[in-house]
């Protein structure tokens, strides 16, 4: 079917399959930040009920190094903080994509409405002819 139809309702489609892919990245992007900012928030939370002076350790790569518990507890403030930006930013993101899905549906709607509803339309049959 989409050879039938004109140049520019394809490349709506076109647009359209791009956007969908987009949706989904931008969603699983989303779903991991969640995942890394739930487990953020709960190491800080445990961190809470830690001595200060108690010996803690911070895993770099396939290693623990010592750190500081003011250091861990900094560490972990600003992984929330940055999480929670990048999570704000995917949300606005997937808003966006989502609008101009809508609108390019709705663009491609008019497309195939007009074209297609022509011929059924008053030119079309039962309008009578010679």
């Amino acid at each position: 079917m989409q050879g039938n139809l004109p140049p520019e309702a394809q490349e709506k489609i076109e647009q359209l399959q791009d956007l969908q892919e987009t949706a989904q990245t931008v969603a699983v992007q989303k779903q991991e930040a969640e995942s890394s900012l739930t487990d953020a928030e709960a190491a800080l939370e445990e961190l809470e009920d830690v001595d200060d002076d108690t010996t803690m350790y911070r895993q770099v790569g396939e290693l623990f190094v010592q750190t500081e518990y003011d250091e861990a507890q900094d560490q972990l403030e600003d992984k929330v903080s940055t999480l929670e930006i990048r999570l704000e930013t995917l949300e606005k993101q997937e808003d966006r994509v989502q609008s101009q899905f809508e609108s390019l549906q709705e663009d491609l709607q008019n497309l195939l409405g007009g074209g297609m509803g022509g011929p059924a339309g008053p030119g079309g049959p039962g309008a009578g002819g010679a």
